[in-house]
């Protein structure tokens, strides 16, 4: 995995953080660490937008936290465990990875170089 899509994952990473925040931020310091945590996601997530193919890159992102935010809400606060939610999380995870392997190394550089592939 190379740089820019480790960007991805971690701006998915704080996706998770920021929509935990929306649902339980109760203090100014717990909204402000929420606001921050969308800033961070948001400018990693376009940056690497600028680098990849930005519809892959927002597949990707979007899957990812969805999944995240599905497991946090089972572990953190107690949503009832499912096997069809599980289920459902390898089958997204499955169809990003898919998104991520189908997309060539040729396209994204000459997505970078500002290029039509």
């Amino acid at each position: 995995m190379g740089k820019n899509w480790l960007l991805v994952v971690i701006a998915a990473l704080f996706e998770v953080m920021w929509v935990v925040g929306l649902k339980s931020a109760d203090s100014f310091w717990e909204w402000l660490m929420t606001v921050i945590a969308i800033l961070v996601s948001f400018a990693v997530l376009i940056y690497s937008g600028k680098r990849l193919p930005t519809s892959t890159v927002y597949a990707v992102f979007v899957g990812l936290g969805t999944a995240g935010t599905v497991i946090v809400e089972m572990v953190v606060f107690q949503e009832p465990f499912s096997w069809v939610k599980i289920g459902l999380i390898a089958l997204l995870l499955t169809g990003i990875i898919g998104l991520k392997l189908v997309t060539h190394e040729q396209e994204e550089d000459s997505h970078r170089k500002g290029e039509v592939a």
